[in-house]
């Protein structure tokens, strides 16, 4: 079904302005409501911002919890470019650097196409990191959780209470594995582990 159109003469339509969540890099954000639009929410970009489209009656709540939502969809779309498991690794290299001072070293990083039911694996003994092919394409804050996820098990086997805390040094835990839980509950998948598994 074809999107509407941003403007429609006659038409009502309320207009904010904002700026994107912390920590995410996105331009500023415009919330176009409009009363004509009943149940679809849509976005794209118009220069240097993001322009999300949704119905008039939306509440505060479901308006943040929606933009959350359109600007994830979007980096997704954008980010469909798939690294190759040279750069996954240097990236792995980077996030080791920033998050665990280059204290978790994999000997290995690639993808994999035979991991359905989990994001990602590790094997601390051999240093090797494998992540799931599902992930190519999702937004780098979600690929870069799960590479964190799976280099703190390099230092810590478990998920004990010590490997939350060494986990919560990357940001954007939380938003990451919302979002992991969104995708999994829509494939009918298991949800990612959490601190509260334990």
């Amino acid at each position: 079904m074809p999107a509407d159109p941003p403007h429609r003469a006659g038409k009502p339509q309320r207009s904010t302005t904002s700026q994107p969540p912390s920590g995410s890099g996105t331009s500023p954000i415009e919330v176009r409501r409009s009363a004509r639009r009943r149940r679809t929410v849509s976005a794209y970009r118009e220069g240097d911002r993001t322009v999300v489209l949704i119905p008039a009656r939306m509440s505060e709540a479901e308006e943040q919890r929606w933009v959350t939502v359109m600007l994830d969809k979007l980096a997704a779309q954008e980010n469909k470019r798939v690294l190759g498991d040279t750069e996954l690794g240097e990236r792995a290299q980077r996030l080791s650097e920033q998050y665990f001072d280059g204290r978790a070293r994999p000997a290995s990083v690639r993808w994999v196409t035979n991991q359905n039911t989990r994001w990602g694996s590790c094997t601390p003994a051999e240093g090797s990191i494998r992540l799931s092919h599902r992930l190519q394409g999702m937004p780098d804050y979600v690929v870069d959780y799960v590479l964190c996820h799976e280099l703190a098990h390099l230092l810590v086997p478990g998920h004990g209470p010590r490997f939350w805390r060494l986990l919560e040094a990357y940001p954007r835990t939380e938003r990451a594995r919302g979002y992991l839980e969104g995708v999994a509950a829509a494939d009918r998948l298991p949800p990612a582990p959490g601190p509260q598994d334990e």
